[in-house]
């Protein structure tokens, strides 16, 4: 009974596309798009020409596509309510640029917005000046890919994030561009989703932001001179696998915010030029693995409560300071990793050092509770009392080193 009544399902789902029409939208008629799309049938194809469509709160209630030709303008006219909003399983949006919604400090106005549905593809739009511009509310099985967005954020109050998810299962977000929000792309409760090959720049605060998001991947995307690279907060198993974070520089910048999560990979990212590269707060079980951290102000700054982190294999290349911590214990293992600050030798030219490096530096451990200190950075008197403790070690953490530190930069395969 259950399989014939799948069958019959499957069958009206295949009639449905057999009977569909193909319908072609012109400009200069009011409300085109929204009639057409009212009296269109489930699974029709809805063309869209190129041209100039002020238009707003429209709706798709029934499995369609809607294809723009020649890069058609939906123009919201800062009205209130989301341009285009989607209520229905199996509906694609190609090709269109989405500009000019209405903003609101009670309701998330959007360009798209998408809920309680799946099986949806956006693809190749442009949204400009949206508020939030792709919105996803209990969604699943949904791909977002090759859109742009662009808006001018100008304080965390009155701005959108670019794409935005909540709720959401198996989502892909992939090869999308994204500036001026105040998050790039926005996780809350997604699990088992992708993030892959976007770049996120030039947003208020986070390039990613991941809250209560758990078995998630994001994989060789770009954040660059966001307030925050990525931030990752109360989440596990989350592989972070060829990213770039680059010049995420400020007061209270980083390039990777981590608090409270575990059990994830970080392997293969590029940390340059940021205030911090990583910033590590209660996160546990981590395996930190062939990264590279290039000219960071602090590479890594690991509190005392992150615990049973592997450290193994990255390279630590012109960073002002390379390890930091608030703690003088050290409950996590650094191993074969490149310091280029290590002037131990290799007598036995095995391509490790012979003696153990350790890379908190006295006035690395006195900045992280007094910030101003941060002026006599280069100053002779630095360099004396890091001497004075490397040689009778009494405030930084005698346990934090590397007991094989490796003599030359680790080649990584970026590809």
């Amino acid at each position: 009974m259950y399989k014939n009544m799948i069958l019959l399902l499957a069958l009206a789902g295949l009639t449905g596309r057999i009977w569909a029409d193909t319908l072609v939208v012109k400009p200069g008629l009011p409300d085109a798009i929204a009639q057409t799309l009212a009296a269109a049938k489930p699974y029709d194809v809805i063309l869209v020409e190129h041209g100039h469509y002020p238009e707003w709160d429209l709706i798709i209630d029934k499995p369609l596509s809607l294809n723009g030709l020649g890069l058609p303008v939906i123009d919201g006219s800062y009205q209130s309510g989301s341009i285009l909003t989607i209520l229905a399983d199996s509906v694609t949006v190609s090709g269109f640029e989405f500009r000019n919604a209405g903003k609101s400090y009670t309701i998330d106005i959007a360009g798209i917005r998408v809920e309680d549905n799946s099986a949806c593809l956006i693809e190749d739009n442009i949204l400009r000046d949206t508020f939030f511009g792709i919105y996803l509310k209990r969604v699943k099985n949904t791909r977002i890919s090759g859109n742009t967005l662009f808006s001018v954020a100008e304080n965390e109050v009155n701005s959108g994030n670019g794409i935005h998810l909540w709720y959401c299962e198996r989502i892909e977000i992939q090869n999308n561009r994204v500036s001026g929000h105040r998050d790039g792309i926005y996780l809350e409760f997604v699990d088992h989703s992708q993030v892959k090959g976007n770049i996120s720049e030039n947003n208020l605060r986070y390039g990613l932001h991941f809250m209560f998001s758990n078995y998630d991947r994001y994989e060789r995307n770009t954040f660059r001179s966001n307030g925050t690279g990525v931030a990752v907060m109360y989440s596990k198993e989350i592989d972070m696998i060829g990213n770039r974070f680059l010049d995420n520089w400020g007061s209270a910048s980083y390039g990777l915010l981590l608090k409270d999560i575990t059990d994830g990979l970080l392997k293969g990212n590029v940390f340059e030029n940021n205030t911090q590269g990583i910033y590590a707060d209660g996160s546990n079980r981590l395996r930190i693995t062939d990264n590279d951290f290039i000219g960071n102000g602090w590479a890594m700054n690991i509190f005392g409560n992150c615990e049973d982190n592997e450290i193994h294999r990255n390279n630590f290349l012109g960073n002002a300071f390379d390890i930091t911590t608030n703690s003088t214990r050290n409950p996590n293992s650094y191993l074969n990793n490149f310091w280029d600050q290590y002037n131990g030798y290799d007598l036995d030219r095995d391509g490790i050092g012979d003696v153990p490096y350790r890379p908190v530096r006295l006035f690395s451990y006195v900045t992280g509770r007094i910030p101003e200190a941060i002026v006599l950075h280069r100053s002779f008197f630095v360099d004396v009392i890091n001497l004075a403790e490397k040689v009778a070690p009494s405030l930084t953490p005698v346990s934090l080193e590397d007991p094989a530190p490796l003599m030359k930069r680790i080649v990584h395969d970026r590809h």
